[in-house]
């Protein structure tokens, strides 16, 4: 009485040889026969009374031990139970409720218990049916554990590094003892039932370890070489999916493993062997390559089906038009499925026939069912080309049909260059002025100087190379070009007056009328004092020049100043000659007269002085008179006039010592 109960419960538990059916021969005093008893009553003071024999035997009921009993009742807190004592032990009601709240406990029912207390100060005999269970649980995992036997128990929940296990008794499933491979996922294995062996087990201290990979692993074993019997190449074989990696699936053959690689999956395009198949999935598959020696198998499961591009050639022959999905999208175009295997390239450049396409993103997506058109196939090299735009007609077919060479059109700037401009035709078509098409006669740097993106134009249509998918358009060939009259004009010998626009190390260009300039070249420029022929001339200076040559093909004009000084100083020079011999004449007549009329005023030689001073400028101003009547133009130079000025005094001087 003084020992606590689970102090006893341990020392019984201990105690090998304790079974419950040990206790079915106990003696029941309720059970002595009649005879028996009348014989002890009918003997002598040495035989057994009756109390005697009845105390005995309540003497070998041990606290501690478990005993079958029988429920003699049922009541809301206590269930009794008649184990054969002078009176009935009571077990607390919640141990015979199960796990869904059910009462398992019915009168006449038989059941193992332990005595936990005799008697208390009220006279109750303790009872307890768990820990009568947890002591034949015990003897059941020593069994268990010497005979190299399997017990099966519930995952109730994860602890830390491993499962907890409910076989009668908590134990514990370590993680490494789980599967034969690591397992990610153990949640999924809570509250499934399942076969183990008893690795190791301490009483005293409650511990209980556990392995479902040692049944695996033996399981395995003889699978193993019961496949190996029928495995060999070519052979079709089903398994189950039992890893997935990146590169393919690993199935269980049966005590073997094969692998799947994912170019032997399937014909057409996978990702991911995920994709296709989950861990635990049954599947036929085909031993492509077996060694023995090392147990690899090399696995397919397309093999299991034609190569769809046996008769690829007959089935999409060129010009088959066709329905597929793009799987795939690159820089240099989209792979299109037409069926489970077979796959074509639709190059960007068969995109569209009027849009650049720069990624086929532009026009297409993963998953979109496209129509196309069969331009090439290659069976033996498993390719076929094909055409996204061939199925529409071509834009280009028509564009010359609609808009003949010559026609004047009207659009909107779509884009701005460095070249020209694009013009907005048809959809998807565009027209290109360049930069040398704006104008005639002005000169452009860049285009946005004149146009703007958006900007209502009208052009010309020029040319259109249809090889080539080019729309050649002009604005300036809406008017008459100006140099067609330009040669009538401006004809070679022609004084023209301008106004230098630029000045460049090579010449200096002049403006004679809008848009229209001429080059007067370093070689046609007179020089100064220094020999420099640039220095005097800037731009916005007007000048005078001779046209040299023009061009209407080139659209240049040639001019010079310096042939046209020299051929100002070869007419003042002919002027000069053809009038100096009548100028002569009159200022000899002049000087006479003169000097007559001096001799007959008898003035004096300061008079004579005074006279010969007032001649001077008489003689300038008949000068001015001669070359006025000779009717020549006036030189455009001032060198050549300043020339024949001085030699005007020396002929007066002249006609002076002849007089």
């Amino acid at each position: 009485m003084g020992k606590g109960t689970d102090e006893i419960i341990e020392e019984k538990a201990g105690e090998s040889d304790i079974q419950p059916d040990d206790f079915s021969n106990e003696i029941n005093p309720l059970e002595v026969p009649e005879g028996e008893l009348s014989r002890d009553q009918e003997g002598s003071g040495e035989a057994t009374s009756f109390m005697e024999l009845y105390e005995e035997s309540l003497k070998s009921i041990q606290e501690g031990e478990v005993i079958t009993g029988e429920i003699v009742q049922v009541d809301k807190e206590f269930v009794l139970v008649d184990i054969g004592y002078k009176s009935e032990g009571q077990i607390r009601i919640e141990e015979f409720y199960d796990g869904n709240g059910g009462l398992t406990a019915k009168v006449g029912d038989k059941v193992d218990v332990l005595l936990e207390r005799k008697e208390d100060e009220e006279g109750v005999i303790t009872l307890s049916k768990e820990k009568a269970a947890k002591i034949k649980v015990w003897d059941e995992i020593k069994k268990v554990y010497e005979q190299d036997q399997t017990i099966v128990g519930k995952i109730i929940s994860r602890v830390k590094g491993g499962l907890s296990v409910d076989i009668g008794l908590q134990a514990f499933l370590p993680g490494s003892q789980v599967d034969l491979r690591p397992v990610r996922d153990m949640d999924r294995l809570v509250g499934t039932e399942q076969e183990f062996k008893i690795v190791k087990y301490n009483k005293r201290r409650g511990n209980i370890v556990l392995s479902r990979r040692a049944i695996l692993e033996a399981e395995r074993v003889t699978l193993r070489e019961a496949t190996l019997k029928f495995l060999e190449e070519g052979a079709t074989i089903e398994g189950a999916v039992k890893n997935i990696t990146d590169y393919g699936l690993f199935i269980d053959l049966g005590g073997i493993d094969g692998l799947v690689h994912i170019t032997d999956m399937s014909w057409g395009r996978v990702g991911h062997p995920s994709e296709l198949f989950r861990v635990g999935d049954k599947i036929t598959v085909k031993v492509l390559k077996f060694d023995r020696e090392r147990e690899r198998v090399s696995l397919g499961i397309k093999q299991l089906t034609p190569d769809p591009w046996s008769n690829a050639g007959e089935k999409y022959p060129m010009g088959t038009r066709i329905q597929g999905k793009v799987v795939s999208l690159t820089d240099y175009g989209a792979f299109v499925e037409i069926e489970e295997g077979v796959e074509g390239l639709i190059h960007v450049s068969e995109m569209s026939w009027t849009r650049k396409v720069r990624h086929p993103s532009q026009l297409l997506s993963v998953d979109e069912v496209v129509d196309v058109l069969v331009l090439n196939i290659d069976a033996n090299n498993k390719r076929i080309s094909l055409g996204m735009k061939q199925v529409e007609p071509n834009p280009w077919d028509i564009i010359s049909e609609k808009y003949p060479v010559g026609t004047t059109i009207e659009g909107k700037i779509k884009n701005i260059t460095d070249f020209g401009i694009f013009i907005g035709i048809d959809e998807g078509i565009d027209g290109l002025v360049h930069i040398s098409d704006i104008s005639w006669t002005r000169r452009i740097k860049h285009p946005s100087e004149v146009y703007k993106k958006g900007q209502e134009v009208q052009a010309v249509v020029l040319n259109i190379d249809k090889s080539n998918e080019r729309f050649s358009l002009g604005i300036k060939q809406l008017t008459t070009d100006p140099w067609t009259e330009i040669p009538r004009r401006y004809k070679a010998g022609t004084r023209v007056t301008g106004t230098v626009t630029n000045v460049t190390d090579f010449g200096i260009f002049v403006e004679l009328e809008e848009g229209i300039e001429g080059l007067i070249h370093v070689s046609e420029l007179p020089k100064d004092k220094k020999g420099q022929s640039l220095s005097r001339f800037q731009v916005d200076d007007v000048i005078q020049a001779k046209v040299v040559n023009v061009s209407r093909d080139d659209k240049k004009i040639g001019l010079s100043i310096r042939k046209l000084e020299e051929t100002s100083e070869k007419a003042a020079y002919s002027s000069y000659l053809n009038n100096k011999a009548g100028a002569t004449s009159n200022l000899g007549e002049l000087l006479k007269e003169e000097m007559m009329h001096l001799q007959q005023d008898g003035e004096s030689e300061d008079g004579s002085d005074d006279a010969s001073a007032k001649l001077e400028p008489e003689s300038e101003t008949a000068a001015e008179s001669a070359e006025s009547l000779s009717g020549e133009p006036e030189p455009e130079t001032v060198v050549k006039p300043a020339e024949s000025a001085s030699d005007e005094p020396e002929a007066v001087d002249k006609q002076t010592e002849t007089a």
